[in-house]
């Protein structure tokens, strides 16, 4: 089983080969074989594209397209939610109908987190629910993140661990990141 390994860690400019290696070893324990989106991946379309973000997006949906599976790394990346390309590709693969996990290094949900980002431009309206700065409310599900994307997960029958880690080692503790390995070699069986 080919296992898509999404997550901003693509961006840690010190530790990026290094979790991506780990991942892979990690993976490799359990039966199951890791792919990194950096991985080198030949792709005609990608190969010939002029624009390199779009080279790097099409290699992308061909890892996307030959892995069996998918680990999103949902932890909190550069404000209260995941990272946008790795939500992205998480629905990508639950559209595929493939098994999709996540795993998130950040104990508390996405309500509180996204309160403590807004600060003091969050306010309760006259029904008492929580709002930002221009009105819009709040999700209140107690989730890890936006309801489709802890929903997605739990649809396809995922695992979604969450522990609380501090600091840089959030991006390099993989406790979570091997449950849901572990879980994908038992639906592997």
């Amino acid at each position: 089983m080919k296992v898509y390994l999404a997550g901003p860690d693509v961006f840690l400019p010190e530790h990026g080969a290094a979790i991506a290696a780990e991942k892979k070893r990690i993976c490799a324990l359990h039966g199951l074989e890791g792919v990194f989106p950096t991985d080198p991946r030949h792709d005609p379309a990608a190969d010939a594209a002029a624009e390199a973000w779009y080279g790097i997006y099409l290699r992308n949906e061909a890892h996307l397209r030959a892995c069996d599976a998918l680990i999103a790394n949902l932890t909190p990346f550069r404000g209260p939610s995941a990272d946008a390309g790795t939500v992205y590709e998480l629905g990508f693969m639950r559209a595929l109908g493939r098994p999709v996990m996540g795993y998130s290094n950040a104990g508390r949900d996405f309500a509180q987190r996204t309160l403590a980002f807004l600060g003091n431009h969050a306010r309760r309206d006259a029904a008492g629910r929580w709002t930002d700065g221009e009105g819009m409310s709040l999700e209140e599900f107690g989730l890890v993140d936006n309801l489709m994307v802890d929903g997605g997960i739990r649809a396809a029958g995922g695992r979604l661990p969450v522990r609380e880690v501090t600091g840089e080692a959030r991006w390099t503790d993989l406790a979570a990141f091997e449950a849901c390995v572990a879980g994908l070699a038992r639906l592997k069986g």
